[in-house]
């Protein structure tokens, strides 16, 4: 099933999104929940140099949204450094973490100290727990077959705290409370999940509470170290030591987010977008693409919507010259719909192949727990689809207002159950 994207509009969208003005602010969370960044993305790609966005009188940042641009910057660990942030939220100022977290290091030492942690999120090991993400999978989406409306974002919301809650061994009382909390951390902006105190305190509060909880954790964990990636994480050497505290939180921090990040929102781009066209039928219809499909989900997604990195000397990039210290941002959403990258690339297309997309990033950053996302993404949308017909709109999506996290926040639908002698699973 191929589906085609909506005919993008040649309006500019303003920096408030759908109101007025003649230029897109990229930074407005609004952009991405009323307006339309694919638009804004199409036309830029379609320029001979890089656009640049001035975002006060000292700070701005050069737009990366082509697919060869992205490749080169994300790779270019020399030329264009992680360590200042990577987030836009915090352009100007550099990131307490640099050097610490895994997100916000570079080689080599980002090299030595994700060394056990890969190993850990390799392939091979997240295999060995397919037989504990499944019926986490299959209990979150079980009320579907209730005959009420069902909301497909929520549950998707809290699936990945649920694997990678149980991969780090935190107690599944704590699991609604620290997706939420990870929630607020990339959509601030959202009235949804903003306090009365406005957005700064906000995420003050959310950050402070996620790094006492697993301080107390980390106390509590060296003392009865099992296989889980928080032991990883505390019995890891690198430079001829161990991580310390700070270091682990930063990392524990990173892991939450990352898998709360990635994960939800491809299924969630699917059942917004496409419960009506087919698509999901011709899924159930074609298991074999199981795995094509979900990688086709996974770019159009795009579900970490930018990464932010600074140039640690003069360089040019699509005839353009980037100063030394200039703040560069690189949009994996239009990387990803880039039609010199991906033929037909404003089509859904779940027999794309090949599909080297960069939902995960690409370079030394690759998200290390891409393995874990992608097997939940697999058995999620096998379950569903051997679990469940008739999908159905059951009330207006909800898109989730944020700059770094392209993605769902609400999605009602119906379903029925399939009949058992129709299953394979």
């Amino acid at each position: 099933m191929k589906v085609h994207d909506a005919a993008l509009s040649n309006a500019v969208i303003s920096g408030c999104p759908v109101r007025q003005g003649a230029t897109a602010d990229l930074v407005d969370p609004w952009l991405y929940s009323e307006g339309d960044a694919h638009a804004v993305w199409r036309r830029m790609r379609a320029q001979e140099t890089l656009t640049r966005q001035e975002v006060d009188d000292k700070r701005g940042f050069w737009n990366i949204v082509g697919f060869d641009d992205a490749d080169h910057v994300l790779r270019d660990t020399a030329a264009f450094t992680s360590e200042r942030g990577t987030m836009l939220d915090l352009l100007g100022t550099d990131d307490p973490a640099g050097g610490k977290q895994l997100a916000v290091t570079d080689p080599p030492r980002h090299t030595e100290m994700q060394t056990r942690l890969k190993k850990a999120l390799a392939v091979k090991a997240v295999e060995r727990q397919k037989d504990m993400i499944r019926p986490l999978v299959v209990d979150l989406i079980a009320p579907l077959g209730d005959g009420g409306t069902f909301d497909f974002a929520e549950a998707m919301l809290a699936m990945p705290m649920s694997v990678t809650g149980t991969m780090m061994d935190l107690p599944r009382a704590d699991w609604s409370w620290l997706s939420r909390l990870t929630t607020i951390c990339i959509a601030a902006d959202d009235p949804e999940y903003q306090d009365a105190g406005g957005k700064a305190a906000t995420l003050e509060r959310a950050h402070r509470d996620l790094f006492a909880y697993f301080q107390d954790l980390l106390r509590f964990r060296r003392r009865n170290l099992g296989d889980d990636l928080l032991s990883v994480l505390i019995s890891t050497e690198f430079e001829g030591r161990h991580m310390d505290p700070g270091e682990i939180v930063a990392n524990c921090y990173s892991l939450l987010l990352g898998a709360n990040v990635t994960t939800p929102h491809s299924p969630n781009y699917v059942m917004a977008e496409f419960i009506d066209k087919g698509v999901l039928e011709d899924w159930a219809a074609h298991p074999e693409l199981n795995a094509s499909a979900t990688e086709e989900a996974l770019r159009w997604a795009s579900p970490v919507n930018h990464f932010l990195r600074y140039a640690t000397r003069d360089v040019e990039v699509r005839n353009t010259r980037i100063s030394a210290g200039d703040a560069v941002v690189v949009w994996l959403g239009s990387a990803n719909r880039d039609e010199a990258a991906f033929p037909d690339a404003g089509t859904f297309d779940i027999r794309r192949r090949p599909n080297k997309h960069i939902a995960f990033g690409i370079g030394p950053h690759y998200c290390i727990g891409h393995s874990v996302a992608r097997i939940t993404l697999r058995i999620l949308f096998e379950e569903l689809l051997t679990r469940f017909e008739d999908f159905q709109p059951a009330g207006r999506p909800e898109r989730l207002a944020s700059n770094f996290v392209s993605g769902w926040k609400h999605v009602p639908v119906t379903a029925r159950p399939r009949a058992r002698t129709d299953r394979t699973g």
